[in-house]
């Protein structure tokens, strides 16, 4: 979700009092690159954005509880795609099979359910596991939800611990590409300023997978700023940052004008 004004930004609806547009991203676990981007107002749901993708069997989604979606969950199933999410605390469900739980990893639940109402059912119950486990840094509670019946419950957790990547890379688009104020105040203009950063971001993390320095990704985006009307070769340049130019020797000679 991006706020913007409502008076400047009208076009943008979202509430009477606020206007925003929402940047829906599929991010790839793969070097954590965007795959897809939809950009909309802030009224158009993500679980809209979620129907329209399909995804090759074996895929492993995990997405947080907005995209609770029990007909969109079966037909992932059937599709053999997997996904991990947060479990509603509203859902009612039908215990199958107590797992027994792993010691000292945080897990005090794993169980094999089934959706209790059959309006859910669509034709037959789809199992499903629901895995509690516990935050270990707030002690918090999870009651995860996923459709893999055969990996660990470790293994699924730690798969939804690494959602925050999401939020990290959002971090990012807007504390260092500065999405966060605009240009131009027209819904091209807007959309025009979010996809170069989007662009930008891609050749970023290219160069942080290119390099051989250990480069963060604020200190690489603050470091091209400085450098960026200096004459270096950047591929040595992101291997070395802090080495000092190479003194350039002109060879052109300056022409003597010859005067009658």
């Amino acid at each position: 979700m991006i706020d913007l004004c409502a008076t400047v930004f009208d076009w943008a609806k979202f509430t009477r009092a606020k206007g925003a547009v929402k940047l829906h991203l599929l991010l790839d676990h793969d070097g954590y690159l965007p795959q897809f981007a939809l950009i909309t107002d802030g009224r158009v749901h993500e679980i809209r954005f979620a129907r329209q993708l399909s995804f090759a069997p074996g895929t492993v989604l995990v997405v947080d509880k907005g995209f609770t979606d029990y007909h969109l969950f079966h037909r992932w199933s059937q599709a053999g795609v997997f996904f991990v999410t947060r479990m509603r605390a509203n859902a009612v469900y039908r215990v199958v099979e107590e797992r027994p739980v792993p010691q000292h990893r945080g897990i005090l639940k794993d169980q094999v359910v089934y959706w209790a109402n059959p309006r859910f059912h669509f034709g037959s119950p789809q199992h499903y596991r629901r895995i509690e486990v516990v935050h270990p840094d707030s002690g918090e509670v999870w009651v995860l939800l996923s459709n893999h019946l055969a990996w660990g419950a470790t293994t699924l957790a730690a798969i939804y611990k690494d959602r925050w990547q999401i939020e990290l890379f959002f971090r990012a688009l807007k504390q260092n590409l500065k999405i966060k104020t605009f240009v131009g105040t027209s819904a091209n203009a807007l959309k025009i300023q979010i996809w170069t950063a989007l662009i930008a971001m891609l050749l970023l993390r290219f160069l942080q997978l290119r390099a051989r320095f250990g480069w963060h990704l604020s200190n690489l985006i603050a470091l091209l700023r400085m450098n960026l009307f200096t004459h270096r070769d950047l591929w040595t340049w992101i291997d070395q940052p802090f080495q000092p130019p190479p003194v350039e020797v002109d060879s052109v000679q300056q022409q003597t004008f010859s005067f009658v």
